[in-house]
């Protein structure tokens, strides 16, 4: 299966604008079998399949992990 590179994944908020991250394929696989995507700092991780379900990772502790409410076209 052909990954995209790239996705945004859109956090929305009640307080402040919509937090939009881009995230990067990187060579890890999550616990479904799919790529696993993270930001430039490594702290937003996310696994996503090919239809664009988003399974989001912690990546160190004391997260409370945001569930993306949607997950544009690949950027790339």
């Amino acid at each position: 299966m052909d990954y995209p590179e790239s996705y945004q994944l859109v956090f929305q908020s009640s307080a402040v604008e919509d937090d939009v991250v881009t995230v990067r394929r990187t060579a890890q696989s999550g616990a479904g079998g799919y790529p696993v995507y993270e930001d430039e700092t490594g702290i937003v991780r996310a696994e996503i399949s090919e239809r664009g379900e988003v399974r989001m990772l912690a990546s160190g502790g004391h997260q409370l992990l945001g569930t993306p409410l949607v997950v544009p076209e690949p950027t790339s």
